[in-house]
This record gives C-alpha cells, structure tokens and sequence, in this order.
C-alpha cells in the first residue's frame, strides 16, 4: 500500500467551473485541502475559495491554436473569446498540476469528450500522469502512453494535482470524486 500523502503539502489546481470542477474543489475543501481555481474576469465560477484570476498575459502563456487543437481532437472547436479563454485556464491547470484527474467520456478515438478533451491531450503531450473517470461506463482509466487502461481505484500520488472535467457531472462522477479523496485523504 502507497503511503498518503501530507494533506497540508497539497494543492488542487482546478478551474472553479460548474460541474466537475466545482465538485473537485468542493472535495479539496471538505478534505482540507487547499485549491488554487485559475479562472479571468467575466467566467462563470461555481467556486470562490483558491479563485486566481489571470491576467491577459497570463492568458497569452496558454495560448493555443484552435486549428491545432481541433486536429488533434479530431473534431471543430468555434473560434470565440470565451472558448479560448476557457483552453488557456485549462492549460494552466495542467501545466500546475503533477497529476491530472479528469472526469467525463473517453470517444472511440481516445479523446475526451468536449474542451475537457483539450486538458487531457495537452497532459498526453505533456507526459503527466492522466487518469480519467468515464460517466458512461462508470470507471477510471488511465493513459499508459498509447492506449486507456482500467484503473480500478485510483489514489493522488502527488502533491499538486490537478482536477477537471465536464460540467454535466452525474451522480456516478460525484461518487468517483469524493472516492478519490477518501482513499486518498
């Protein structure tokens, strides 16, 4: 058995969006741990405990061609402010975490459904652990470097990890959050 973590010494990154996000950080709260919810001014946040609102050039650091990520998630993303903002705050919580836990729907195509998908191509590129809770089929996998896995129970391993996801969460996600900071925590 993995030794737990030192819940002082650990920090969600997530970003404070209804749903799974909020879920996440709900979880970070009632287990004591402390949540760092990157967002910009105008966004819709569920939460306001850890909120970090970037500024333009913090933004900028995240910037990512949406012909790029269109292709590379095999499916068309619109072009607008807000979209691309949301992708720039995702790249920041990947970019903190050590870890990235995702909840949502794993495609035939091994993409992640929705702009959640983007956070977790971007941890693929990145080479970080990625672990994903599908709604659907009520599981956790993980990204062994080709191919999902089955995950059976996950525990976080690391310090600052990162959590997101759809923001249709189902009951079957909201038990896979909290079930992670049980065991983990």
């Amino acid at each position: 058995m993995t030794a737990r973590l030192n819940k002082d010494e650990c920090i969600l990154f997530s970003g404070a969006a209804p749903g799974a996000e909020a879920e996440f950080g709900a979880a970070a709260e009632r287990h004591g741990i402390e949540e760092v919810n990157f967002t910009f001014e105008g966004h819709n946040d569920a939460r306001t405990r850890g909120i970090r609102v970037l500024t333009h050039g913090e933004l900028q650091h995240g910037d990512v061609s949406l012909t790029y990520v269109s292709r590379l998630m095999h499916r068309e993303y619109r072009d607008t402010p807000l979209f691309k903002k949301v992708l720039q705050t995702i790249w920041h919580q990947v970019n903190s975490g050590q870890e990235i836990y995702v909840v949502g729907k794993i495609l035939t195509d091994g993409t992640v459904k929705g702009g959640t998908g983007w956070g977790a191509e971007f941890a693929k590129l990145c080479n970080k652990p990625l672990l994903v809770f599908d709604q659907d089929k009520a599981k956790w996998f993980r990204w062994d470097g080709s191919a999902w896995q089955g995950a059976g129970e996950p525990v976080i391993a690391h310090t600052h990890f990162t959590g997101t996801g759809t923001r249709f969460l189902n009951d079957a996600g909201r038990r896979a959050i909290e079930g992670l900071f049980v065991r983990s925590f």
